[in-house]
């Protein structure tokens, strides 16, 4: 994550490449928000590099890509154990996704999983609940369903989204390989792998 932004060592502006200013960044690094979040030492130094780069997005509009940032900042604070800064920055996300463009199904998933880590039960249900009733893809739907039961369970933590998917049937999951069988040994398992 150290890698992902970049940040001016003179005017604190951060972006994925600093070269190439954003259009809003004169403007917004100019802010009186923006200069008090580069000062505010309460917040993780890689947490602000992302507040940072969140401020200048939603300068432009770009509400979803500033909740994306935001979202990352929530991640430094997990990182290191800050869980007050974490559930702050989760629900200041989600905020940005609602007020921006209407929100495909993916990307309510990512609100539902930041209620879910923020404590906010209700809303995190309904959330599910309501992208459920509008029949989204199975992959959503399965990743939905595990939301839920970690609600249910008062589950805050991480988990990746292959807890809820199973493995690929394209391929041959490691589940799926047959074992070496009792008593057979690796010499024999060999040859029956061979077909001898």
């Amino acid at each position: 994550m150290p890698r992902w932004l970049q940040q001016c060592p003179h005017c604190g502006y951060a972006a994925p490449d600093i070269t190439q200013a954003h259009p809003a960044a004169a403007q917004a690094v100019g802010a009186a928000n923006f200069r008090a979040l580069l000062n505010d030492t309460s917040h993780p130094q890689l947490a602000r590099r992302f507040l940072a780069w969140a401020l200048v997005l939603e300068e432009t509009g770009a509400l979803h890509a500033a909740a994306e940032a935001t979202l990352h900042a929530a991640w430094t604070a997990d990182d290191l154990g800050k869980e007050d800064l974490s559930r702050l920055w989760r629900l200041e996300a989600v905020a940005l996704w609602r007020s921006g463009p209407p929100l495909d199904a993916e990307q309510t998933v990512r609100v539902v999983d930041a209620l879910r880590r923020a404590e906010e039960w209700e809303d995190a249900t309904h959330t599910a609940r309501t992208l459920l009733r509008d029949d989204p893809p199975e992959s959503v739907a399965q990743v939905l369903l595990l939301e839920l039961r970690l609600i249910e369970a008062g589950d805050t933590t991480r988990h990746s989204i292959a807890t809820a998917l199973p493995p690929p049937l394209r391929r041959p999951h490691v589940a799926h390989q047959k074992s070496v069988k009792r008593g057979e040994g690796l010499r024999g398992w060999i040859k029956r792998l061979l077909g001898r």
